[in-house]
């Protein structure tokens, strides 16, 4: 074989390997978890922060600068920008555009399938708007879940500044802990106020910026009782135990409350599905028998008022089982 194939070939084999670690490369700075994490990082400083001006500016400036046109037109209205910190507080990795498209495209989607399906036209569009909210009841649960996990996860974070203070930590040292040693989603959160720390953020804006972030009462008493300790001074240890303690003791008076409320949050399980599981099954066996709500102007009405009076009863039973301690 001629030498010159042999280093063809090899030269070959070098560019090939060099193309797929440049694309991984290209790839992982651009998508890896390392961009994730700072993206992460920089929507919850401009979404949350109360920052100077020009640094707010700054970072809103490098958040959507290769952002597409649509994202930087939604973020241009007032009223969704608050969005972005509601989707932040959630922990999905979503932007404000996914948000406002989703909600759009899934009643088109369910109104399509609707005229394809013996439905009338009136109640498959009565469902496809209903179904437009679907995407932020979503985001909700997901941000009142990943709230109720920061306010479990409270007070052990408490009692862990308390005995690093104890032990002869300053606070941002104790910070620093939470946020290498605390699980997610409170690791998440004490790591950007320590990192605003370390930029050099005041420490009572980066705890401010904390508590707006996270809206959570128990923690706004826990930032006001840090605050007023750096103002009037005193033994900041004892006051985070006794935070943390009231804390729990709330807790398992919660779970009472929730414990004897649970028989109540059965039955208006039980009395919102059990019409639609009815209609089902009666629709399987016998379609006929059903067909009439839809066909006759009477039956639409009556639909319309048993919708009315299931969306009435299923607010009020909510209120009766929801008791807030």
């Amino acid at each position: 074989m001629d030498p010159i194939f042999y280093a063809f070939v090899i030269l070959m084999f070098v560019a090939i390997v060099l193309a797929i670690e440049g694309a991984y490369l290209w790839w992982n700075s651009s998508h890896g978890a390392s961009a994730r994490r700072i993206e992460s990082r920089i929507r919850a400083l401009s979404a949350g922060g109360q920052l100077q001006k020009e640094r707010l500016t700054i970072l809103k400036d490098r958040m959507l600068r290769d952002s597409s046109y649509l994202e930087k037109l939604v973020m241009s209205v007032p009223r969704f920008k608050s969005l972005d910190l509601f989707i932040q507080q959630s922990g999905l990795n979503w932007s404000v555009t996914r948000l406002v498209v989703t909600s759009l495209a899934i009643p088109f989607v369910v109104f399509a399938a609707a005229l394809v399906a013996p439905v009338p036209i009136k109640l498959g569009a009565a469902i496809a708007f209903a179904t437009s909210g679907l995407p932020y009841f979503y985001v909700n649960r997901k941000r009142s879940k990943r709230l109720a996990k920061l306010e479990r996860q409270l007070p052990d974070a408490a009692d862990t500044i308390s005995r690093a203070l104890r032990a002869g930590h300053s606070f941002p040292s104790a910070v620093g802990m939470i946020s290498t040693e605390f699980a997610e989603p409170m690791s998440g959160e004490f790591r950007i106020t320590f990192d605003e720390i370390n930029y050099g953020v005041p420490l009572n804006d980066a705890l401010m910026n904390l508590a707006k972030r996270v809206p959570i009462r128990d923690l706004r008493y826990f930032v006001i009782a840090v605050l007023i300790q750096r103002e009037t001074g005193g033994n900041l240890a004892e006051v985070l135990d006794s935070i943390s303690s009231l804390i729990r003791e709330r807790f398992k008076l919660f779970d009472k409350v929730r414990v004897l409320a649970a028989e109540g949050k059965m039955s208006a399980w039980v009395l919102g599905l059990l019409p639609f599981a009815t209609a089902g099954a009666m629709l399987v066996l016998n379609r006929e028998f059903l067909a009439v709500l839809w066909e006759d102007p009477i039956g639409l009405k009556v639909i319309y008022a048993m919708l009315s009076m299931m969306v009435s009863g299923a607010f009020w039973m909510r209120r009766i089982i929801k008791i807030r301690v």
